[in-house]
């Protein structure tokens, strides 16, 4: 038991390392810039007092939001995705996994859950026993089930996952900002030492440092930027989540427009600020897609077919939260009840169907 205890101290205080390599590349960067190069190289007030401005307003937003993306904890299911305690012993009593899924469907009647697993069962998880909502996943480093989980980042020792992706995508964004702008700015002396004797290694090796990590950043951010524009996990990039129809890796997509304010939020002048304005709760998002049973696909078909070219959403048999539902105020309209009940039969189902309009 103890040895455990030790293994796992250990790992967590080796977590760490990358993060302390980070901030003391920073920290030297920080030294480099405003003592070697604009103190004691740069010789014109004016171009000193300018480099010195923009450079402190990339670092601190910089700075930002790489400490919002370590210390914001993961967001983690509500305690309605977890079982009742009756429900909890009996399904640790059933060995069928037959009758364990029974118990689980049971439980997830009332849930706005969508996805399944590849083989149609409920997505449960046995380690933090709940049930995981649509885009939840357990991090098996931080041992806990993360909503709209993307990927655990050894770089921030963290899970990125709905509580910190924006916090994330400004890190990246304002990393690459200021690696742009210190290699544009250090250029001019990095050629101007590179061929004198008397050559300064701090603004020579801050050049190397800042165009380095620039490369390697520029990859990253792209790929996240074409993740939000497609409203996609890296998870589900590899593995399409699956719905009733079957698997799809653009079943959660709204359109580029309403994908990007799923992630930044209603308000524009926050977008470009480290603080939480993300659309929804994390545990329940519109899709594009209508799940229709035998009843309701007659019902429809008895009607004059859609003029609609956009994609459909499917929601929660429950309302949406309000910041869900501003999504879709422009852009889609609730169809309940009118003359397709006068052909449903008696103690046939009602359906709310949500159709779009281009």
């Amino acid at each position: 038991m103890a040895p455990s205890h030790v293994l796992k101290c250990c790992q967590k205080v080796l977590a760490w390392v990358p993060v302390v390599f980070i901030a003391l590349v920073v920290a030297w960067s920080y030294y480099a810039y405003v003592v070697e190069l604009c103190v004691f190289t740069i010789s014109s007030t004016a171009e000193k007092a300018v480099y010195l401005v923009v450079f402190h307003l990339s670092f601190v937003m910089f700075v930002w939001s790489y400490w919002k993306t370590i210390f914001t904890s993961p967001a983690s299911p509500s305690n309605e995705f977890c079982l009742s305690k009756a429900d909890k012993e009996q399904y640790e009593k059933e060995e069928r996994p037959e009758s364990q899924q029974e118990i689980l469907r049971k439980a997830a009647k009332d849930l706005p859950i969508y996805t399944t697993t590849a083989s149609r069962a409920i997505r449960y998880c046995d380690r933090c026993q709940l049930i995981k909502p649509d885009r939840c996943h357990h991090c098996s480093a931080c041992d806990i089930c993360v909503l709209k989980m993307d990927h655990h980042c050894p770089w921030v020792n963290n899970c990125v996952g709905f509580s910190n992706y924006k916090f994330f995508l400004l890190f990246l964004m304002y990393s690459l900002l200021y690696c742009l702008f210190v290699a544009a700015t250090v250029l001019q002396y990095f050629i101007k030492f590179w061929t004198n004797t008397h050559a300064k290694f701090h603004v020579l090796f801050l050049f190397f440092v800042a165009a380095m990590f620039f490369i390697s950043i520029l990859s990253l951010f792209s790929y996240h930027c074409w993740l939000v524009a497609k409203n996609r996990s890296t998870i589900e990039t590899f593995r399409a989540p699956t719905f009733r129809n079957g698997p799809d890796k653009n079943g959660f997509s709204l359109g580029c427009s309403k994908n990007l304010r799923e992630v930044f939020g209603d308000e524009k002048k926050y977008w470009l600020l480290p603080i939480f304005t993300s659309l929804g709760d994390g545990c329940n998002f519109p899709t594009r897609l209508v799940i229709m049973d035998p009843e309701q696909l007659t019902v429809s078909s008895q009607n004059e077919p859609a003029k609609s070219s956009g994609a459909n959403q499917s929601f929660p048999t429950r309302p949406l939260s309000e910041s869900q539902n501003r999504l879709l105020t422009s852009d889609s309209q609730w169809v309940e009840g009118g003359p397709e009940e006068e052909n449903v039969k008696p103690g046939a189902k009602k359906h709310i169907i949500v159709s779009l309009e281009s």
